[in-house]
């Protein structure tokens, strides 16, 4: 009853063996993925998996990194996809301080163009934050994201953070990250987060779990994630599965 609620199984490091990783991935109980695609060139990809396979769902979106790349059409495109009845959310967007690839002020304004894109398609978000957890915040708030929700992806920041994205109506959803030893602040915020806003993902072919880290992560391994999940909050690994699936199922209205 696994489900991998952020991946990019159309990512080119999958271009040699793509059928093979969505094989393990059935065969480790993965029932259900939601591929993300990010820009011109991953938007279109996503959706041709989410044709082609019945358990695979497309997240549409502009990432933030890409922000000085997107155009008007563009918007007006990720608008009409929304239609489509595999595509379940807009994502993943948001703020990106790490990389410095697009201004400030142009991820701020890409970011709000697509929280308001999500509302009035009613589509919860996917959202990406690296460095940039006041402002992200600060936006959805701003914004009235609350009306949509969604899921903070791959969620790095403290507990106080966690709270305020509770408060908007969003899923805080952990990866690989939560399973290193070394990972303090992800286990102390996953073990707070209420059970029915609790979701897992792999971000894959990034940020590999152990005992995998360092090499290219697939959406198998989301495996890894909950059993550090159940090992954090004192339960089973059926439990986690569970609990799991039936939060992204209502996120997503699977």
């Amino acid at each position: 009853m696994l489900i991998d609620t952020h991946t990019h199984l159309d990512s080119k490091k999958f271009d040699h063996d793509r059928e093979a990783v969505i094989q393990r991935a059935r065969e480790a109980g993965v029932e259900i993925m939601v591929n993300v695609g990010f820009d011109r060139e991953t938007i279109p990809t996503t959706i041709e998996l989410a044709e082609k396979y019945e358990f695979i769902y497309a997240v549409v979106g502009w990432h933030p990194v890409e922000s000085i790349h997107m155009r008007e059409e563009d918007l007006d495109w990720i608008e009409r996809l929304t239609a489509h009845p595999k595509v379940v959310a807009i994502g993943e967007i948001g703020l990106d301080y790490h990389w410095d690839t697009s201004p400030k002020n142009v991820q701020h304004e890409v970011f709000r163009k697509q929280i308001r894109l999500a509302k009035r398609v009613g589509k919860p978000v996917v959202i990406h934050n690296r460095d940039a957890h006041e402002d992200v915040v600060r936006i959805l708030q701003e914004e009235e994201a609350e009306e949509v929700g969604g899921v903070m992806h791959c969620f790095s920041g403290s507990w106080e953070t966690a709270k305020q994205c509770l408060d908007m109506n969003f899923y805080i959803s952990f990866g690989g990250p939560v399973t290193f030893k070394n990972a303090r602040v992800p286990k102390e915020v996953l073990a707070k987060v209420p059970e029915d806003r609790l979701l897992i993902e792999t971000d894959s072919p990034y940020l590999t779990p152990e005992p995998y880290r360092g090499k290219r992560n697939e959406s198998s391994y989301v495996a890894y994630v909950a059993d550090a999940a159940a090992a954090i909050l004192g339960k089973n690994r059926g439990e986690i599965e569970k609990i799991t699936m039936e939060n992204a199922k209502k996120l997503f209205g699977l």
